[in-house]
Parts: C-alpha cells; structure tokens; sequence
C-alpha cells in the first residue's frame, strides 16, 4: 500500500526520502523488538525488507522497461533526455538497468 505514489517520491529530495526511511526503520524494530545495537541494513536483510530507495529505483525501472516495450512512438520519447530544460538544479535520475 506505501507504494501507491512511489512514482513521486523519486523526485522528492534525499532529506525528505531519509525521513520515510527512519519512520520505516523505527516501525521494523518496534514490530520485532530489535535491540539497539543491531544495524539497519542487517535488519532489512534478516526480514527480507527492501529499502525505500531500493523500493524507488525497482519501481522506476520497471517503468522505463515497459515504456522501451511500449508499441507507441511517442511513449518512447518519453524516455530521451537530451535537450530536456530543467529549472531546477535537481538532475533527473538515470537507473542503470541490469
């Protein structure tokens, strides 16, 4: 259900990104009563929990990996960057895909 606007949240920034992912680390740990001193990546990793921004960047390539499927011409330029005007000085991620 959290991943219902995930779309959005890939434009957000990382300070507002680490907000939600503390929240998320704050609730694993009630929900299984971690002790302090066990690390937030060992948690994730015991529970089988992605991160969010792991959650974020599977999100966005599947996107782009549909939209380089999609029969409509004009939904592949959707995918090119260049020339692309931006007003902020935000870059616009690029994911690798594996």
């Amino acid at each position: 259900m959290w991943t219902y606007g995930i779309q959005l949240w890939g434009c957000t920034s990382q300070s507002n990104r680490n907000i939600t992912q503390r929240f998320h680390n704050r609730v694993l740990r009630g929900i299984v009563d971690t002790p302090w001193y066990i690390r937030n990546d060992n948690l994730h990793k015991d529970l089988d929990v992605e991160t969010f921004d792991s959650v974020i960047k599977n999100y966005a390539q599947s996107h782009e990996q549909r939209l380089q499927r999609h029969m409509n011409v004009e939904a592949l330029q959707l995918l090119n960057n260049d020339g692309l005007v931006r007003r902020l000085k935000r870059k616009k991620k690029q994911f690798e895909l594996v």
